[in-house]
């Protein structure tokens, strides 16, 4: 009996220590002090892109600004006020500071800013860190953790993008996400506040993106080369499709066949998921939701009877 004890009293240990250790993501009592980061780096994409890998999976914790835990817009704070770069601690304050840029402009670092309120769809709610090919890293609400996501593949944060902002300086050197690399201490550097900046006028000159390695992204976030200006355009053809699936590479030749025999248009989306090409299969576009609901009926009928209406913008 003394050793069957002393076997389980490992695991019992064990237990009362990953109990113990549960995050509370809505404390009852938040911190709301405001924590500044220490400056650690001088402001560049590389240094940015240490932070990024290092944080990936912190927990995500109302009311923090880490470095051991963050809310959305104390994650930005934190990265941007570790390189000596003061912005507002929280998102709307962030939204107003800094260059306001285009979405086809975007480059690695700009923060994008989202209204995920439904009753208030121009109120800032969230922030994140843009990447390159459509990626950008935030704290999530919803997973509870530091995590990638992509506009490209995510409807609700394509459609829930507002606006997009700039604060490393000009002089800035654009350079591709290097290798993982261990946190690193560097030289103290003194503080660059940010003013707020004029929105009216925007370059129109497409600034080359900072795109995503492959091997960076291999456990969490995949490459998606797509042109940026997709994200959130409207289509004169219509915005609306019946989704017929989504299939391990293309869609076999026969059902495409029985679309087109059929007297339907269909339009394919193609994007990598988890290393493997994956494909959408859309039939469309409809100027309205009623017009799709139409052909849904025939489809559903005729080619697929799971199929769905899809909105894509």
């Amino acid at each position: 009996m003394k050793k069957t004890i002393i076997l389980f009293l490992p695991l019992i240990i064990f237990i009362l220590t990953a109990c113990s250790q549960k995050v509370n993501h809505y404390p009852k009592h938040p911190d709301y002090s405001i924590k500044k980061p220490k400056v650690k780096y001088t402001p560049s994409r590389k240094n940015l892109d240490k932070m990024v890998k290092k944080l990936q999976g912190t927990p995500y914790v109302w009311a923090e600004e880490g470095p051991n835990k963050f809310d959305c817009s104390g994650f930005t704070y934190y990265l941007y006020g570790s390189m000596g770069i003061e912005i507002p601690r929280v998102a709307r304050e962030q939204a107003k500071v800094g260059k306001r840029i285009g979405i086809n402009e975007l480059e690695y670092g700009d923060l994008i800013f989202f209204a995920t309120n439904k009753r208030h769809r121009r109120r800032i709610t969230h922030v994140g860190m843009y990447l390159g090919d459509g990626w950008f890293t935030h704290a999530s609400t919803t997973k509870h953790e530091v995590i990638y996501s992509n506009l490209y593949t995510s409807p609700y944060y394509k459609k829930r993008l507002r606006i997009c902002r700039r604060y490393l300086p000009s002089t800035t050197t654009p350079t591709h996400i290097a290798s993982a690399t261990p946190w690193e201490t560097a030289k103290t550097v003194p503080a660059v506040s940010l003013q707020p900046q004029p929105t009216a006028s925007v370059a129109t000159t497409t600034a080359p993106q900072t795109k995503v390695p492959k091997e960076t992204a291999a456990s969490k976030a995949i490459v998606i080369k797509s042109p940026m200006q997709e994200i959130e355009q409207k289509s004169p053809q219509g915005n609306f499709y019946v989704q017929v699936g989504s299939f391990a590479g293309k869609p076999k030749k026969q059902l495409l066949y029985t679309i087109t025999r059929k007297g339907f248009t269909y339009k394919l989306i193609e994007f990598p998921k988890e290393g493997r090409p994956v494909s959408k299969l859309l039939i469309g576009p409809y100027l309205s939701r009623a017009e799709a609901t139409q052909a849904l009926l025939q489809v559903r009928a005729q080619i697929q009877p799971d199929a769905f209406i899809a909105e894509i913008r």
